[in-house]
């Protein structure tokens, strides 16, 4: 799965061919078929297990009395997995036909249900007052959506000095919370609590 992400961002759906994959394996032909099925089915995986790794990252975040703070090491686990796992992110987010294979509905909400937790987190938030009332599933989406839009940026190289990608995140991260209700003070507070909390396990799976 991680070779055939890498070929489809290199060099493109036409990439994606049983022989060129089992070569770049070292595997026969048949070991792809026997797994996959063929090609639509090795993309389908591949999909899956980009939002299978981000749910990893997502679990490894603990809960903390400060839900904006967990929000922000929520945010914290979405950037890591896409800088580890630069190809397969590609991939989940590159459109709506792979090599010929197009998503289903029913493929576009298995990634969807990745944000469980970042809803829950939501949910909490607007609980102890922290952010205004919402609903907790748009809330959610709000995030994803920023935060998706900065880590595409930071994928591919736009952001430079003097706006860097660690300067421009750390800054969205306080912004958003804002946005959804919290003061500026408590926003950047929890924020960089986030930046050396000692309750997440996130440091410990980027560096696998």
């Amino acid at each position: 799965m991680d070779i055939a992400a890498r070929l489809l961002v290199a060099e493109g759906p036409r990439a994606l061919s049983v022989r060129r994959i089992s070569a770049e394996a070292g595997s026969s032909t048949m070991a792809l078929y026997t797994h996959f099925g063929g090609i639509s089915g090795l993309v389908r995986e591949m999909v899956h297990e980009g939002f299978a790794r981000l749910q990893r990252y997502f679990g490894e975040v603990r809960w903390t009395d400060d839900p904006v703070a967990d929000m922000a090491w929520l945010g914290r686990a979405y950037r890591r997995n896409a800088v580890a796992n630069p190809h397969l992110y590609a991939a989940m987010f590159g459109g709506s036909s792979l090599a010929g294979f197009s998503l289903t509905e029913r493929d576009r909400q298995y990634g969807r249900y990745t944000l469980v937790n970042v809803v829950e987190c939501a949910r909490q938030c607007i609980a102890v007052g922290r952010f205004r009332a919402a609903d907790p599933e748009l809330v959610a989406h709000q995030m994803w959506s920023a935060i998706h839009g900065l880590v595409t940026l930071e994928l591919g190289g736009y952001l430079v000095e003097p706006c860097t990608a660690d300067r421009c995140f750390e800054a969205q991260l306080t912004g958003l919370m804002v946005g959804a209700g919290d003061t500026w003070e408590a926003a950047t507070d929890s924020v960089a609590a986030s930046q050396v909390s000692p309750d997440s396990a996130v440091q410990a799976v980027a560096a696998e």
